[in-house]
């Protein structure tokens, strides 16, 4: 099996297909390796830095053509980090959570645990589906994930129901990737290392006016927030183009020209349209492929920015990617708790959608040899 060797003319230009941490374009590195200097090692409250925070901020109102009074606020720590920031500071009592996998499950796990809420509602579907949420009395945060990124199902973003509730989104792997509209959300966050082909460690949340109101309300309440926690903070810093602790620049840098490079090449309409190309491409392949299915039984639920291909019983998916990363085509691997006999492809929009193409060949050629 280690001998199978892909010819160098069938392999695709590049071959990074991880979920997170995802390719990085190498003109993202020789942009860096050119003008870091000027900001790396400087402090993060001085001119230089603060105008990359800046730069992060206003390209990302454009790419997501962000209404009057909609603000971009950022911080440390991921996604990971937002779920507890977000109990402390915008769920008032109560939250009802969709619940289709292993990173749509975290945010409800953590309301569950906060002493001062009422129990969240969870709605389940089986993994490969998305459940839908409902109008429920008493609830004043809907929490939906646009991707999940352990199973490859995507969600259309829609509000709930219009009255003084939130809908909070995390869109760690959809942002970028995904269409969205700004007015079906109220607090749409992520973190830079899929879409945004960053390092991770930093959470970006787009907040509407209503979410901005729900922040000063629950401060005025007195409920005490840790202060790394505290959203009125992270806002006043965001505001000021810095963050409240020190952050990773080099991260900041990388994401602030991954948005300019998206941004120049059309905006949200362009990425959605490079990655749509790239999961046509791929979900065509499995579908006519003898020995491979797309596990997202309904085309409607399919990410685009996230793949998730079960093979047959006759062929060893986990053999397919060891070969594949031998011959320097990586990060194809399923997600480790799923415990599929599959591979989980990233299609975010650094990823050329001919290189997806070449993947599939390239996974014929090994399958054919194993």
């Amino acid at each position: 099996m280690a001998d199978i060797v892909i010819p160098a003319d069938i392999k695709p230009a590049d071959g990074r297909f991880g979920c997170g941490p995802s390719k990085v374009r190498p003109e993202q590195l020789a942009a860096l390796a050119e003008a870091g200097a000027s900001v790396m090692g400087t402090s993060h409250r001085q001119k230089p830095v603060k105008n990359l925070v800046g730069r992060v901020r206003a390209g990302l109102a454009e790419l997501f053509s962000l209404p009057e009074g909609y603000q971009v606020v950022l911080g440390n720590g991921g996604t990971t980090a937002f779920w507890d920031i977000a109990s402390f500071g915008l769920i008032r009592e109560k939250s009802q959570h969709l619940h289709f996998g292993e990173f749509s499950s975290k945010f409800a796990a953590v309301a569950a645990k906060a002493p001062w809420l009422a129990e969240p509602t969870v709605i389940k579907s089986e993994v490969g589906s998305h459940p839908l949420a409902r109008a429920e009395e008493g609830v004043d945060v809907y929490a939906l994930t646009h991707n999940e990124t352990s199973t490859g199902v995507a969600m259309p973003i829609e509000r709930v129901v219009d009255d003084e509730s939130l809908v909070l989104v995390d869109a760690t792997s959809g942002a970028g990737g995904l269409p969205v509209s700004a007015e079906q959300f109220d607090v749409y966050y992520f973190a830079p290392q899929k879409s945004f082909a960053s390092d991770g460690g930093l959470w970006i949340a787009l907040f509407s006016p209503k979410a901005l109101d729900r922040v000063s309300e629950i401060e005025a309440s007195g409920r005490f927030v840790p202060e790394f926690f505290s959203l009125p903070t992270a806002i006043d810093n965001s505001s000021k183009d810095q963050t409240y602790n020190t952050p990773a620049v080099a991260t900041l840098f990388l994401l602030a020209d991954q948005i300019d490079w998206m941004n120049s090449q059309g905006g949200l309409a362009w990425t959605t349209a490079r990655s749509a190309d790239s999961a046509s491409r791929l979900y065509t392949w499995a579908e006519k492929t003898s020995y491979t299915t797309p596990f997202v039984a309904d085309p409607a639920q399919r990410s685009n920015v996230v793949g998730t291909i079960d093979f047959d019983d006759s062929v060893d998916a986990a053999a397919v990617a060891k070969v594949l990363r031998a011959n320097g085509i990586v990060d194809t691997e399923p997600y480790r708790k799923l415990g599929r006999n599959q591979l989980r492809i990233a299609m975010f929009p650094a990823i050329d959608p001919a290189d997806i193409e070449a993947l599939t060949a390239c996974v014929d050629h090994v399958v054919e040899r194993l």
